[in-house]
């Protein structure tokens, strides 16, 4: 079954998971996260005033994103995500009934290890739940990935983007009802990274986790409003996205600076339910602008710009968005030329294939990405300004950069790569 659980014991089995006591919920939590994050290593926790487990840094390595997808490279889970993207239909299949798997609790959301991340956050957050909405205007679902700020014992507010459940609540709202959603925590990483990912508007996310992984979710039915949850969850809540809104934020992004404050829907919480398995009652952390945050929002994009550039050149070795770039505003791409005109047209769709990132570098394939020496080497070595330059100004690029004006921002494309002619010329010498 894909579960946490059976994820988390996996990396334990591989010496690659710590444990800390109980942590009290306002900050604590966030410096046990950091250290953990800079060795590599998974967390597991509690909260102060909560009995659930908490684990974090699920994912924060590519090598373990690599064992939650079942792949051996960077080729294997580009293609697997491209098949998610480029889904046009999902099956689901309930297999199971609610009962069987989750019982009922008091709703009481201060006993959820809500916790409090850094000092200016408008309050305490859950940042791994998975939403799950009917689509109004077609027979099918939704699933997406949210952050979830505290109101009371009873309410949260959530942060939505103008994407496919923001359409949701807007065909709802205007037939004047609120939308009914499940929210889930604790699945599998390839589950929380399939509703991470965009198909098509009425393709459900997690109807595709055989695309990602070989196999199939179970899935049963909430009791209150019908909506498909996996089987294996640790938490799920019932509740409604209402037309009362509330201050949301400030919360760090992925660029680890401060989101500002929005008016946002409120949802009211109507059930709480827990995984009858006692054990298997573990509840997801995300930290904020960690690895595991940056490798979950910015891999699918790292595949969808593998595949736009691997149309227009001969060979793509490896795509990187960068770390200090918060996986999401800084790309390098190593290649292999037929002409000269190559390395720019890699650049160009690099930008097509991902509208928010603002600068990428592309170097031959003698150069590593993930070595940021390597890189600065060949810019230093490879780059003439007046040549290797490609400014695109004014264009859509991503609301979180802050030197932007509401997103439009200008472009920058460095050609890093040598003279094919002369390219012995810039080889580096090796032992």
């Amino acid at each position: 079954m894909l579960s946490l659980k059976a994820f988390v014991d996996r990396l334990s089995d591989e010496g690659l998971v710590v444990r800390k006591s109980v942590l009290r919920p306002y900050l604590e939590p966030t410096g046990e996260l950091m250290r953990s994050d800079s060795l590599g290593t998974t967390l597991m926790f509690r909260v102060e005033g909560s009995d659930l487990p908490c684990v974090g840094n699920v994912v924060n390595s590519r090598d373990k994103l690599y064992k939650a997808l079942k792949v051996s490279s960077d080729d294997e889970a580009y293609r697997k995500l491209l098949n998610v993207l480029n889904a046009q239909s999902s099956t689901i299949r309930f297999d199971e009934c609610f009962s069987d798997c989750f019982e009922e609790v008091e709703v009481n959301l201060s006993k959820l290890p809500f916790i409090k991340f850094f000092e200016r956050d408008g309050g305490r957050y859950v940042t791994s739940s998975v939403v799950i909405a009917r689509t109004p205007d077609l027979d099918s679902f939704n699933a997406s990935v949210h952050r979830l700020m505290l109101v009371d014992d009873s309410r949260v507010a959530i942060r939505i983007v103008p994407r496919h459940l923001y359409r949701i609540v807007n065909l709802n709202s205007a037939s004047g009802v609120d939308t009914p959603v499940a929210i889930v925590v604790g699945v599998h990483p390839a589950v929380l990274l399939s509703a991470s990912i965009s198909p098509p508007y009425g393709v459900f996310e997690l109807g595709l986790s055989d695309l990602l992984v070989g196999e199939s979710l179970r899935f049963c039915r909430t009791p209150l409003y019908d909506l498909p949850v996996p089987c294996s969850s640790s938490v799920v809540m019932e509740g409604r996205i209402t037309r009362e809104e509330v201050d949301e934020g400030p919360f760090l992004d992925l660029l680890e600076l401060y989101d500002r404050v929005r008016k946002q829907p409120v949802i009211c919480i109507d059930r709480v339910y827990l995984n009858r398995v006692e054990g298997d009652r573990l509840f997801h952390v995300i930290l904020p602008g960690g690895m595991e945050h940056k490798l979950l929002m910015g891999f699918p994009k790292e595949a969808a710009i593998w595949d736009g550039v691997r149309r227009v050149v001969p060979k793509v070795h490896k795509v990187r968005l960068t770390p200090s770039g918060g996986c999401w505003l800084h790309a390098v791409i190593s290649i292999d030329k037929n002409s000269e005109g190559d390395s720019k047209n890699a650049i160009l769709a690099a930008f097509a294939s991902h509208p928010s990132l603002k600068h990428v570098v592309v170097v031959d394939s003698d150069i590593d990405p993930d070595n940021i020496s390597d890189v600065e080497w060949a810019i230093a070595t490879r780059v003439q300004a007046g040549d290797d330059l490609i400014i695109v100004r004014g264009a859509r690029g991503s609301t979180l950069d802050p030197s932007s004006s509401d997103g439009i921002t200008d472009k920058l494309g460095v050609d890093a790569t040598a003279p094919i002619k002369m390219f012995d010329t810039f080889r580096r010498p090796k032992i």
